[in-house]
């Protein structure tokens, strides 16, 4: 069965968080002589990562890596406050390119905490934006239906729980569940923690499913929300693959493929997308048409320290 036809879903691709995150590491480059160092990848992708680490971007996973007073980019995911203070006692310069949603999920981690709640956080153990979360207060981390039928907590009266913002929505939902039947006191945040990128692409996944053979998805085996994205087009009974670009395609994926479908995680360029359609159409597809399921018009402004960067230059 050959290819005829490419349905893109919409939205896809880079987030405003990861927008801000990735200019603010091009704005200091611009600005300040190379090295410019940044703690953990900025964004989970090894195009944007690379791209920059040429420019002069040096991307470490342990502060003490940092020579003291040196420039020191905090990555979209989000640090605990000892890393904060490990980088103010080595002097360094920082800048903070945590994602404004990520910082409300901090925030409402200290105002609960504050108030005496036991937190329990849903999420992804090892991942980034988990540690600098968990790092804010004690709480316990679940990931699973099965971890909260196990999970105890300090005052099972007096229960909140707060979500990664990269998360499946249908399984973050059941976890959800299931803490409110084991809790049935326990606090929500005051707003959905899973963020609105994350939430547009799935569904964006979940229309075009009912519509393609298979589906590719664009973007870094460590990130997050294109894992997501291959589960949910997989739960919709439509295979789907994970892929940094059209170098790692495989035909055996098309045998019985008319119709394939192609999205990009929060974190992955647009040019990977483009690069995929154009190997696609080469081996066939006479059709490309776009899927459009959400309008997107979110913003995020620079940080302080970045203006002020800006606003200094000749």
């Amino acid at each position: 069965m050959a290819i005829k036809r490419v349905v893109l879903a919409n939205p896809r691709g880079f987030c405003a968080g990861v927008v801000r995150a990735v200019e603010i590491v091009e704005h200091v480059l611009n600005m300040l002589p190379p090295p410019v160092y940044v703690f953990h990848e900025i964004v989970h992708n090894v195009h944007v990562v690379n791209r920059l680490r040429a420019r002069g971007a040096v991307f470490v996973n342990a502060i003490e890596e940092i020579p003291e007073g040196a420039v020191c980019i905090f990555s979209a995911h989000g640090i605990s406050p000892e890393v904060r203070q490990y980088a103010r006692s080595r002097k360094l310069h920082v800048i903070d390119a945590t994602c404004p949603l990520v910082t409300k999920v901090h925030l409402e981690v200290i105002r609960y905490a504050k108030e005496g709640y036991s937190l329990v956080l849903v999420g992804h153990a090892g991942h980034e934006e988990v540690e600098g979360t968990m790092g804010e207060a004690p709480m316990h981390l679940v990931s699973t239906v099965d971890d909260v039928a196990h999970l105890n907590v300090e005052n099972p009266d007096k229960v909140a729980y707060l979500t990664q913002t990269t998360l499946s929505l249908d399984d973050t939902a059941r976890i959800v569940a299931a803490l409110r039947a084991k809790y049935p006191a326990v606090m929500s945040p005051p707003k959905e923690d899973i963020c609105y990128a994350t939430q547009n692409r799935q569904n964006a996944v979940k229309s075009l499913a009912s519509q393609v053979d298979v589906v590719l998805v664009t973007g870094s085996q460590n990130s997050s929300n294109s894992q997501r994205l291959c589960e949910v087009a997989a739960a919709a009974g439509v295979p789907a693959y994970l892929i940094n670009d059209e170098t790692e395609i495989q035909r055996e994926w098309f045998e019985h493929a008319e119709v394939v479908g192609v999205t990009a995680g929060a974190s992955a360029p647009e040019a990977c997308v483009a690069r995929v359609v154009d190997h696609l159409t080469a081996l066939g597809a006479v059709e490309v048409e776009e899927l459009s399921s959400a309008k997107e018009n979110v913003h995020f402004s620079m940080p302080r320290e970045v203006q002020q960067l800006v606003a200094q230059a000749p």
